[in-house]
Parts: structure tokens; C-alpha cells; sequence
């Protein structure tokens, strides 16, 4: 299963043997279809400089169908910091010569500090970003070749990006497309998971410190080469540490969260998402939220694009790219707002359940969302399991002990191991209510959510509920789930004490999922305190009390039409693949151990440079029933060379927690020829804040 082979194929994205399989679609109303443009040819500009404000050059490439110098074209922008001259390049060929053959050109920039663009990078998504890719769109619009409609797109980092310089309203910014990206960073973006501290905080971090410091290429920088890593080297903050300070939603996480002002984006914007994906949960409040034209995809696949599309099947995207850009950058009717909405995979199998083939389902569509076709439907928590009707419950109690959640590894799964699989061991240690098996099937689509009386004797802790598919054999698969830290039962942003004994009402989202579930087939929803390793355990161990009475799920149940609306995108199948990582889990003697290594696989640019390294490799360690015995930690090593020109980075990072704590050490190290240039140890121990 291909969720992404590695990261690094994530940022490489290969695209080999990719071509467009369709000229045209069909209208429903018996018009003339639009056709795709004839491909013409492509100018290709590789070294791009677009001076900013403040005086810093940003780096980039640039591809412009060969007619633009005297019939101007629109153009789009792809905006992140993963070095579109190695790193990414193969993903920017690809989308840069289909874009530009087709009428539409492509512009790949390097973020400020990253890649061979000047200047520094210190965090993610800072407002300095996003006042530079206003320039960068003003500086598109303005040249010769431009007919001044600028498109913006890009996948994770890049759809964040996209979303928050369309915050800005950019005169020339008339569409974008973000992908697998979120609204709400504190809670949709790897840093924390309902108000608990995630593992992938982490991961990520060790992968954005080597972004960071990453070298320029001397073949663009020239002799200032060294003297500009030295400064990223520098620069380069303690970062795990920073995102691990801002514990709540302040205003560090608000900022960049449309969220919080939906109104602020005016431009038409296509949002695209997977299932098997973390960051699928913004899809519907984007398109409940927003005011502007707007459509949103969901498909089977994990973070990932759309053409690569593992666990499969894929789609034929870059016609689909092609149909929203010149919709809105060259006014052309291509009839893709004349469509539905929404449209999604509705699985019969989760990922896992699948695996290693591709998910069983169909394609399906709703004309708007909210639709009108989602009928909820509450089960109550008793001692029948879940029931239609309210009936006994009585009380029931989990001690926390940190063994749950070996089944659930990873937030963003990147290949089938990291995958949730078979939730049976898991689902033993924890709350059961089973519903009795289904007479007929059922669809589910949209936020299922859990209503929980619950009480915890520590004033801190938290509660994880897991929606399971049992199938007929006993085996259990997640569907869905969410974690909340119980002082965050207000609101993320005003965390409270829990007064031992006493008992709270909790809602808990389970977050955006479909599924059609067969007759003979049952739910499951598990409560337990915590999910390790996805996020870190609560300080003291607390053991929670489900209160008997008004505990329920809400499920949403899709009425589907009959017949489902045609698929106008071509599916693409892919062939089975589970990935690169490996994950291995050692439970004996009460010691729980989860390691996930990336091997090196070393690759050759198409402009010679050779990229190698692995990583984020971790370690996650703890002892049952002991939360502050817990030791996450990882090492990722990156390697650039080419004609003499030998770059490496160490990057490494350990934490460790008391109940008062949260104790990091961040490293890194840079070689230069094999001769180290650089090393720096940083040890921070930060407050627990109700965390």
C-alpha cells in the first residue's frame, strides 16, 4: 500500500508515467462538452529571482507555455520550502510541463531560508511567508507574459500556505486549490491531538529542523553558499521545544487559522482530502464555513496526492487541475461548478482492512454540504451496549496503564505498518459497547460524536474514544476516533482543573468519515484513558469513571440515492505497495516498545545531485502504568552531493517528562566534506500546563 512510500518520496512525488487519459466531459445538460487545450510547447526558466521588500531575493523555477511573450497566460503558484531544485523537483517537472503545455503557467518558489532562496526560515507559517507570496503573486501578475489571474495550490505545507495568503486577498489571487492541509492548526496539525501532546510534535520537527537548515545549492548561490548555510545553521531554533511551550490554543496557533474568520477567504477554492489522512477533518467545515464558490474531494488515500493516490485507487488529476484553472484564471466555462459539491470515495473497508490492495469502495457525490440526505441517529450507552432507546447503564471504570493504542501508532500514516490495523487488542483493554449486528447496510457520512459523563480521580487526564467496524469473523477495525484532554472540556484555549471524583459532560468529535457498513457487520465504540504512542500520556495515571445515564454516539447516516452521480475524473488503479517503514512493536515485562525506521534509499536528481539520509527514525518507550517513564525519541540524517559539493545533517531530539515536566534535548549537526561545520545541543525543560 503506497500511503506515500517514504517521506522523502513525499517531497520527491514521482510522477513517472503519468498522463492526462481524458480531452473532455459531458455536461448534464446536453451542451457541448469542454475540451482540454491542445498541448503546445513549454519554455522552462530554472533560475527565478523575485526581490522582496525588505531586499531578500527568493529563489524559484518557472514554466511558461512557449505562446505566453505574446498571447499572455495565467499562472499558478506552488509555495513551500522543499527545494524545488532536488528535493521536489521531480513533482515540479511534472506539474510545471503539464500546466505550461496546457496554457497555464507554473511557478515553484522556494520559501524565504529554505532551498536557494535568501534570507531565513525560523517556524512555520509565519506572517513574513505569507506577506512574501502576496509579493510573489503581485511580482506574476505584473510581468509581460501574465494575463494577471494568478492561481495559488499546494499539499500540506503548500495547502496551508495557500489558505492563509488567500486570508490576505491578494488582488490577483483567483482561485486556489489546498490540499490535505487544515483550518485550525492547534488542533488539525501534528502539534496536538485534542489537546494532548502528539509524537508526530516530534517527528515533524526533526524533519522541519533539517528543512531549516537544509544547504543552498552553490550551483545558484554560487561562492556565498557556505556563508548562507552557516546563518540557517545559526538561526536554527530549539523548535520542538517552542511548539511544545504553547501547550494551548494561544494566539501562536490561532494565527494562520481560518477557522477562525472564514469570511477572509474570497477566492473560489477547491479543498482536497483522503480518508486515510489526519488532515480530512477541515474538509467539511471548510465547505459549511466558507461563502465563497467552493468544491471539495475526498478519495481513499493518505497524505498524498490525488494521481499517486495510495491505497488506490488514484485519479487522472492533472485533467481535473487543468478544468478549475481555466475556469477561473482564463474565464472559460468548463462546467466544474455546474457539479456536485462534494464529491468522495464511500469506502466498504478501511485502509488497513484492505491492505495491501486498494480500498473497496465506490465514488459518490452530494450537490452541497451540509446535504440534506444526512439523517442523525443517537445510541445510547447502556449495559445492553449501544442502544437505540435509553436504558440501564451502570458505572464503569478504566485505569490508565499506557498499553492502549499499539494498534493506532501514527497520526499520518505514511505506509500500511503505520496503518490502524486490527483494533481486537486494543478494544480488550478498554470500555466496549457493541451494537447489535446490522439487519441491513448502512452509510455513514460526516462527524460521528460522543457525549460522555465522565469522571477522573487526578486533575488532569484524558479520554479516547474509538468507533470500530466488527466484522463477522471478530475482527475490529477503526473507523473513526478522538482524544480529548478533559481540562480542555471548555474550550482549547481555557484549560480547567478536574475536581477529583467529580464528574464532567464531554462532547468528542470523532472527526470526517464515510464508510458503508454491511448487514452482519457491527459498531463498536471503545473508551479508554489516553492512546499510546500517539500522544503522551497524562502525568498521574488517572483512572476514569463512566457515570451511568446520558452517555450517547451520534451517528451520521447518509440516505444514498440509488444511483450515485458519474465520476467525471478517470480512476486510475495502483498497484499494491505497504511502503517503506517498518514498525515494530516489544511488549514483555511490562516494558512497551514502538520503533518505525525508514531505510536510506538514495536517489540521483535530475540535475545530479544525490539526496540520501533516513528518518525520522524513532524509538517510543514506556513502562505500563508508569506515564513519566516514557521516552520518545528520534534521529534524521539528510545528504546533498554533486561534484565535490558533500553536505550532511544530524538531527536528533529526546524528551522525556516528571509530572511536572517536559524534558527535550534537540541536536544538530553539519558536516561539510565530512568535516563538521556545525553542532549544537539544546536542552529545555518546559512546564506542564495541564498537559
Amino acid at each position: 500500500m503506497t500511503m506515500l512510500n517514504s517521506r522523502r518520496d513525499f517531497l520527491a512525488a514521482t510522477v513517472s508515467g503519468l498522463a492526462l487519459g481524458r480531452s473532455a466531459i459531458a455536461r448534464a445538460d446536453g451542451r457541448a462538452p469542454w475540451k482540454l487545450p491542445e498541448k503546445g510547447e513549454v519554455k522552462r526558466i530554472d533560475v527565478v529571482r523575485i526581490k522582496m521588500h525588505d531586499g531578500i531575493r527568493l529563489c524559484g523555477r518557472l514554466w511558461l507555455p512557449a505562446h505566453a511573450e505574446t498571447k499572455p497566460a495565467p499562472v499558478v503558484l506552488e509555495y513551500i520550502p522543499y527545494r524545488t531544485r532536488d528535493a521536489y523537483s521531480a513533482a515540479d517537472d511534472y506539474w510545471g510541463e503539464t500546466l505550461a503545455s496546457h496554457g497555464i503557467g507554473f511557478a515553484r518558489i522556494d520559501i524565504r531560508g529554505s532551498g536557494d532562496s535568501e534570507g531565513l526560515l525560523h517556524d512555520e507559517y509565519l506572517a513574513s511567508e505569507q506577506d512574501d507570496a502576496a509579493q510573489i503573486i503581485a511580482w506574476l501578475a505584473a510581468q509581460p507574459w501574465s494575463n494577471g489571474s494568478v492561481g495559488m495550490r499546494g499539499i500540506s505545507w503548500g495547502g496551508f500556505s495557500t489558505l492563509q495568503t488567500a486570508m490576505l486577498n491578494p488582488p490577483a489571487l483567483k482561485a486556489i486549490m489546498p490540499m490535505a492541509c487544515s483550518d485550525r492548526r492547534y488542533t488539525d496539525d501534528a502539534h496536538y491531538i485534542g489537546g494532548c501532546l502528539g509524537l508526530t510534535n516530534f517527528k515533524w520537527g526533526a524533519n522541519f529542523k533539517a528543512v531549516m537548515a537544509g544547504p543552498p545549492d552553490p550551483a545558484i548561490a554560487g561562492p556565498d553558499w557556505k556563508r548562507m548555510w552557516q546563518e540557517r545553521l545559526e538561526a536554527s531554533p530549539p523548535i520542538i521545544a517552542r511548539w511544545t511551550e504553547h501547550q494551548h490554543e494561544d494566539a501562536y496557533w490561532r494565527h494562520g487559522s481560518l477557522r477562525f474568520d472564514y469570511a477572509a477567504v474570497k477566492c473560489p477554492t477547491y479543498v482536497v482530502g483522503g480518508w486515510a489522512d489526519a488532515y480530512v477533518h477541515s474538509v467539511p467545515r471548510l465547505l459549511e464555513g466558507l461563502t465563497c464558490p467552493r468544491k471539495a474531494l475526498v478519495g481513499p488515500w493518505g497524505h498524498t496526492y490525488p494521481w499517486l493516490g495510495g491505497p488506490g485507487p488514484a485519479l487522472d488529476w492533472a485533467f481535473e487541475e487543468i478544468r478549475w484553472w481555466s475556469q477561473w484564471l482564463r474565464g472559460e466555462d468548463t462546467g466544474i461548478m455546474e457539479e456536485p459539491m462534494l464529491r468522495f470515495y464511500r469506502p466498504t473497508a478501511t485502509a488497513a482492512q484492505s491492505a495491501p490492495g486498494e480500498m473497496s469502495g465506490e465514488w459518490a457525490a452530494e450537490a452541497t454540504w451540509p446535504s440534506q440526505h444526512i439523517r442523525p441517529r443517537t445510541l445510547y450507552l447502556t449495559d445492553k451496549g449501544l442502544s437505540p432507546g435509553a436504558g440501564p447503564a451502570s458505572t464503569r471504570r478504566h485505569q490508565s496503564h499506557n498499553a492502549v493504542g499499539l494498534k493506532t501508532p501514527e497520526w499520518v500514516p505514511f505506509g500500511q505498518e503505520e496503518m490502524p490495523g486490527d483494533q481486537r487488542a486494543d478494544d480488550a483493554l478498554s470500555i466496549t459497547y457493541d451494537l447489535a449486528p446490522l439487519e441491513a447496510d448502512m452509510d455513514l457520512l460526516g462527524v460521528p460524536t460522543v457525549r460522555l459523563r465522565v469522571a477522573a480521580d487526578k486533575p488532569v487526564a484524558q479520554v479516547a474514544v474509538r468507533l470500530c467496524k466488527v466484522m463477522p469473523d471478530g475482527t475490529s477495525w477503526r473507523l473513526a476516533y478522538g482524544l480529548l484532554n478533559l481540562t480542555h472540556r471548555d474550550g482549547h484555549d481555557a484549560p480547567r482543573r478536574l475536581i477529583p471524583g467529580k464528574p464532567v459532560e464531554v462532547e468528542i468529535s470523532l472527526g470526517f468519515v464515510a464508510q458503508r457498513l454491511k448487514a452482519g457487520e457491527r459498531l463498536r465504540l471503545a473508551i479508554s484513558e489516553g492512546l499510546w504512542p500517539l500522544a503522551w500520556p497524562s502525568p498521574d495515571s488517572p483512572t476514569l469513571t463512566l457515570e451511568p445515564g446520558g452517555s450517547t454516539l451520534t451517528l451520521p447516516i447518509r440516505v444514498s440515492p440509488p444511483i450515485e452521480p458519474a465520476m467525471p475524473i478517470r480512476i486510475v488503479p495502483i498497484a499494491p505497495d505497504k511502503g517503506d517503514v517498518v514498525v515494530t512493536t516489544i511488549d514483555e515485562d511490562g516494558r512497551l516498545s514502538v520503533s518505525g525506521v525508514w531505510p536510506d534509499k538514495p536517489r540521483t536528481c535530475a540535475n545530479g545531485t544525490q539526496l540520501s539520509g533516513y528518518g525520522p527514525n524513532t524509538v517510543a518507550r514506556i513502562t505500563r502504568g508508569d506515564p513519566n517513564s516514557g521516552i520518545w525519541s528520534g534521529e534524521r540524517v539528510s545528504r546533498y552531493r554533486r561534484d565535490g559539493w558533500n553536505c550532511e545533517l544530524h538531527i536528533a531530539f529526546e524528551v522525556r517528562s516528571t509530572s511536572a515536566t517536559f524534558d527535550i534535548v534537540e541536536t544538530i549537526k553539519a558536516f561539510d566534506n565530512s568535516a563538521p561545520v556545525f553542532s549544537r545541543e539544546a536542552k529545555r525543560s518546559i512546564k506542564r500546563s495541564l498537559v
